[in-house]
C-alpha cells in the first residue's frame, strides 16, 4: 500500500513538472518571431508533451479507479482540468503566433524594395502553392482509390447474392428461408446502393474542396 501511495505522489510530481515545461512552451510559442517552420517545430514539440501528460494522467486515473481511491481519483480529474487549460493556453498561443508571423510577413513584404527580390518572393510562393495542391491532390487520389475499393466490394457482393440465389430449390419451408434471404439481399442491396451515392457524393465534395482551396491560395498569395 505504501509502495502505491510513493508511486502515486512520483506520478503527480511528472505531472506537475510535464504542466510547467509545458507553460514554458507555450510562453517561447507567444513569442516566436521566427518563421513559420520555427513556429511549426515548436508545435511539434507542444503535442508530443501534451500526448505525454495525458498519458500520466490516465495513468494517474487508473490507479484511483483499481483501487477505489476518492482521494486519487479526486486528484485527477483536478490535473485533467488543468490539462485542458493548458491545452486551451497551447490553441491561443499558436492562433496568436501564427496571425503575428502572418502579418511580420506581409510587412516585410511590403517594405522589401527591389524587382528581383520581390520577383524571388514569388516564386517561392508559387512554389509552395504547387506543394500544397500536389498534397491536396493525393488526398483527392485517395478517396478515390477508396471509393473504387468500395464499388468494387458492392460488385463482389452482388455477384455472391446472385450466384445464391440459382441454387434456392426444395420445399415450402427451403422456399420461405430463401424469401427471407432474398428480403434480407434487398436491404443489403439497397444499401450498397445508398453508399455509392454517399461516395459520390463525398468525391464531388473532395474536388469541390480541392478547386476551393486552389482558388483560395491563389488569391491570397498572388493578389
Amino acid at each position: 500500500m505504501e509502495d502505491n501511495i510513493v508511486d502515486t505522489d512520483q506520478l503527480q510530481k511528472e505531472i506537475i513538472q510535464h504542466d510547467l515545461a509545458l507553460k514554458s512552451l507555450i510562453q517561447e510559442i507567444q513569442d516566436c518571431n521566427g518563421s513559420a517552420e520555427d513556429l511549426n517545430a515548436l508545435n511539434a514539440e507542444g503535442r508530443a508533451k501534451l500526448n505525454l501528460l495525458r498519458s500520466l494522467i490516465d495513468q494517474l486515473e487508473s490507479i484511483g479507479n483499481e483501487e477505489q481511491n476518492a482521494d486519487i481519483q479526486i486528484a485527477a480529474s483536478n490535473h485533467r482540468e488543468q490539462y485542458y487549460s493548458t491545452y486551451s493556453q497551447f490553441r491561443k498561443a499558436n492562433v496568436a503566433s501564427l496571425l503575428s508571423i502572418e502579418k511580420m510577413e506581409k510587412d516585410e513584404l511590403f517594405q522589401t524594395s527591389g524587382e528581383a527580390v520581390l520577383k524571388n518572393r514569388k516564386k517561392k510562393d508559387k512554389a509552395n502553392l504547387v506543394k500544397m495542391s500536389s498534397g491536396i491532390t493525393e488526398q483527392l487520389l485517395s478517396i478515390s482509390r477508396h471509393l473504387a475499393d468500395t464499388s468494387k466490394l458492392s460488385a463482389d457482393t452482388l455477384d455472391t447474392l446472385v450466384n445464391s440465389s440459382t441454387t434456392v430449390t426444395g420445399t415450402r419451408s427451403e422456399l420461405m428461408e430463401t424469401r427471407t434471404a432474398l428480403s434480407q439481399s434487398g436491404k443489403l442491396l439497397a444499401k450498397y446502393s445508398r453508399r455509392q451515392l454517399t461516395d459520390k457524393v463525398i468525391l464531388f465534395l473532395g474536388f469541390s474542396l480541392f478547386f476551393f482551396v486552389v482558388l483560395y491560395i491563389v488569391k491570397k498569395r498572388v493578389f
